[in-house]
């Protein structure tokens, strides 16, 4: 029996799978953000079990990512923001996902960002109404799309919702919750909880749940070269502003980090740690730190310091 292919459309809310990445990479144990490339193995994966076909008969023929994206004048000097943006992108790129993205509108310093959904909904209903996919993949959390969802059925194409819940105690305190709508999963043929895939204990050590974090071996991912090319101009020569800054570290990497000062992150080189040894530095740990400019107008940490604390060892008699 010859088996026919399901061709699969997926459809991402960029905005939400950044929340999730971010969740993942922060404050969930596992310390490692989404890996796209493992994502859309695991949806192959989970369509091909569902749908008791092989594997080798599931294929993507489309992927879209919508996100809203600051204009190149509201980021300003926020090199590391455009950086990491343009990493994104090849990231997109080598996995065949076009990219769409959307100005924030700022109301009244409210930013308002619906056009994102609407745009995809549109997006999805003209590849599906020209018979391109199969089966619909919406990469989202929002009761908004429940109406695509119901343009979709009527189709008589099936949709598969990927989703997270999760909740989390965020560095001011607050409890941060994110929880699929009921109504947007009581619309879809089928549901994929990855939450509760991916703590399960029983799954363990399987590949396929592994291979959705980015690997430290993921050469896709790496960018550890691009900051070997920032310190190679030599730390020494860059220009302190003398003023002395406090806050915490964020994440570290082989070699580097970043530390947590909105309003964007600043990278630190191991060379610009004193005082200490950048081995013993732990995420969370408080810092003092000078900011530095580079001739592009990029800031980053210098002159870091573990920040002392008022323990006996310290006091004067």
């Amino acid at each position: 029996m010859k088996e026919n292919l399901i061709r699969l459309g997926i459809f991402y809310d960029g905005n939400y799978l950044l929340h999730v990445s971010n969740y993942y990479n922060y404050f969930h144990e596992r310390k490692s953000r989404i890996s796209l490339h493992g994502l859309h193995k695991y949806i192959k994966y989970y369509v091909s079990s569902i749908e008791d076909i092989d594997t080798k008969y599931v294929t993507i023929t489309e992927s879209h990512y919508f996100k809203s994206r600051l204009s190149v004048k509201e980021i300003g000097n926020k090199q590391n923001q455009l950086f990491f943006d343009r990493l994104f992108d090849d990231v997109l790129m080598m996995e065949n996902v076009v990219a769409h993205y959307h100005p924030v509108r700022n109301i009244q310093g409210i930013k308002m960002e619906k056009e994102i959904g609407m745009n995809l909904a549109l997006h999805a209903y003209e590849i599906a109404s020209n018979n391109k996919i199969d089966l619909l993949v919406l990469v989202a959390c929002d009761g908004d799309y429940v109406s695509l969802i119901k343009k979709i059925n009527g189709l008589g194409i099936k949709v598969l919702l990927v989703s997270w819940d999760f909740e989390y105690t965020d560095d001011q305190n607050y409890l941060r919750m994110t929880k699929t709508s009921q109504d947007l999963i009581e619309e879809t043929t089928y549901h994929l909880a990855l939450n509760e895939i991916i703590d399960d204990p029983a799954n363990k050590g399987n590949a396929f749940v592994e291979g959705l974090f980015v690997s430290r071996l993921d050469r896709r991912y790496d960018i550890p070269q691009y900051f070997d090319e920032v310190v190679n101009e030599d730390l020494s020569t860059l220009e302190s502003d003398n003023e002395t800054h406090e806050s915490s570290i964020l994440s570290l990497k082989n070699g580097y980090g970043f530390i947590k000062y909105p309003p964007n992150n600043l990278f630190f080189h191991y060379q610009s740690v004193q005082d200490g040894d950048f081995n013993e530095l732990q995420i969370g740990d408080e810092v003092v730190f000078e900011i530095a400019k580079k001739d592009n107008g990029e800031e980053l940490a210098i002159n870091v310091r573990p920040k002392k604390n008022n323990s006996i060892e310290n006091l004067e008699f």
